[in-house]
């Protein structure tokens, strides 16, 4: 094929990353989430490079599940919504999987199917108030799902702003997670990406890790040791044109050459999940060199500023993001976050996998 678009995956950067990660965690179990086709990195590929890494892997729903266990994946596998349907949670029963129950509907399921299920995670709103019973219902529905016959149980809750330790949400929601759970018998899951890189004292035997594995950067946070990124999106340069002072690019001339300028395209667009809302001035790195975006992003092309580069030529490579530029890079310029730019790219681009 001639189309130079494609989307590399590096699965050594990912066990790498989860190798850093883990390093300071040793006394937590540790969850990979895979939801969104790994981020959009793939499930079963990522799943199959790392099950021997991790305690346990999670993704968003019962049909994720069920592909991963086709693929003979036998890990652990955290629901992280729960059963949808009654029939969802007998299949949880049949694949071992381990479903997040957040509502008395779901309750009421375990009642005729607990008993084939070897653990279940109780989700308790400490004040996210997405999803999750509240906090002084967990003992009574605790006691409940035991009598049914599951198990174990796991007592789990999400931080809204876990990359913000001192904002008052994340306070409220430690100190009600802590004065529900401390000194119970339960295990307990609390962290995910932006919670493991802080030295929070609230309990969690296990981490739930998913951002993080593929090399994002957690707002606001170092980190620990440097990340890599897992995820590299490359093209290259199909034309070059010579656009004078005045002269204006792409779709509703948004972008104008102040001075006389060389224009560059690239074949990637949003038809490719790149952010049609890049502002002019994304970085995009052109044979090496890090270059302005310059005019309106299309289905299929965008145009970059590639005046100051020299000895350019067509079939130059081109990366939109990898290491440079970093996806929440562009994401900045984009008005959205890295994971939205992980997770929305489309099959139209080459998937190539590394290890």
């Amino acid at each position: 094929m001639s189309r130079t678009t494609t989307v590399h995956i590096d699965l050594a950067a990912i066990r790498e990353n989860i190798q850093t990660l883990r390093a300071p965690l040793a006394a937590h179990r540790f969850m990979a989430v895979v939801k969104a086709d790994a981020y959009g990195h793939g499930a079963v590929r990522v799943a199959q490079h790392i099950e021997s890494m991790v305690d346990a892997l999670a993704v968003a729903f019962t049909e994720e599940a069920v592909v991963l266990r086709e693929a003979g994946i036998n890990a652990p596998l955290l629901i992280l919504e729960g059963p949808h349907t009654a029939s969802d949670l007998a299949l949880a029963g049949k694949l071992n999987l381990w479903p997040v129950i957040h509502s008395d509907a779901q309750l009421e399921w375990c009642k005729t199917l607990g008993a084939d299920l070897s653990r279940a995670w109780i989700k308790l709103d400490t004040g996210m108030h997405r999803l999750g019973f509240a906090v002084e219902r967990y003992a009574d529905i605790r006691d409940t799902l035991l009598s049914y016959g599951i198990g174990e149980v796991t007592a789990m809750s999400h931080l809204a702003s876990a990359e913000e330790p001192d904002d008052a949400l994340t306070r409220a929601q430690l100190q009600s997670w802590e004065e529900t759970v401390c000194g119970g018998p339960d295990s307990t899951s609390l962290y995910n990406s932006a919670a493991t890189q802080h030295a929070l004292s609230s309990p969690s035997d296990w981490v739930r890790v998913g951002y993080a594995l593929y090399g994002g950067k957690i707002k606001g946070l170092p980190g620990p040791a440097p990340l890599r990124p897992a995820m590299q999106l490359t093209s290259s340069v199909i034309a070059l044109r010579q656009v004078p002072t005045g002269g204006s690019v792409g779709y509703g001339g948004r972008w104008t050459a102040q001075r006389d300028s060389v224009i560059a395209t690239v074949p990637v667009g949003y038809g490719d999940g790149y952010p049609w809302g890049a502002a002019d001035g994304t970085p995009i790195e052109v044979n090496g060199q890090i270059v302005p975006l310059a005019g309106r992003v299309s289905m299929d092309m965008v145009t970059v500023d590639v005046t100051d580069c020299l000895n350019l030529s067509l079939g130059a490579p081109a990366v939109l993001w990898g290491d440079q530029p970093a996806i929440d890079d562009v994401a900045a310029h984009s008005g959205t976050i890295g994971y939205e730019l992980m997770t929305r790219l489309t099959p139209r681009a080459t998937r190539v996998y590394h290890t």
